[in-house]
């Protein structure tokens, strides 16, 4: 089993990080592994709606399917997969710290890789721990860059 929680402090509304990083169609242009995500439900993004995604980890090329289990706008993500070599529970929040103009970006997945190597296994969460900040620091020059 893995757990793995990041955060990040941007300069930017609240509003305007979590539309960006909320949306499905933006997660290759943040995500380090993610190479692509489909829509299979209608947008926009609600409660229900499911993405296929695209990624390679750790060598590995990855297809799964994430529904949106909780959705508050603005606020809270949770998507959630039980397909797929890694059953994973991904959550982001976005609070406004101090001004209205700085956010604090959470990001936390986890679940257990049944797919991979045991070899893999003491490694996993510090990998996805380096990984999640990278994607973090991305959100955060692109949102910084944009306002």
């Amino acid at each position: 089993m893995v757990d793995v929680f990041t955060e990040i402090i941007i300069n930017c509304p609240r509003e305007q990080v979590s539309e960006y990083a909320a949306n499905p169609d933006k997660a290759p242009e943040w995500y380090v592994n993610i190479n692509s995500a489909e829509w299979q439900t209608a947008k926009p993004l609600q409660v229900g709606s499911k993405i296929a995604f695209k990624a390679n980890f750790l060598g590995r090329q990855l297809a799964y399917v994430y529904e949106v289990t909780e959705f508050s706008p603005g606020y809270k993500l949770v998507m959630s997969t039980a397909n797929g070599p890694f059953p994973m529970e991904t959550t982001y929040t976005w609070d406004s710290v101090g001004s209205s103009r700085t956010t604090r970006m959470t990001l936390r997945n986890k679940g257990k890789p049944t797919g991979f190597s045991t070899i893999f296994s003491p490694f996993m969460s510090l990998m996805m721990k380096r990984a999640n900040q990278k994607d973090l620091n991305k959100v955060k020059l692109i949102m910084e860059t944009r306002s």
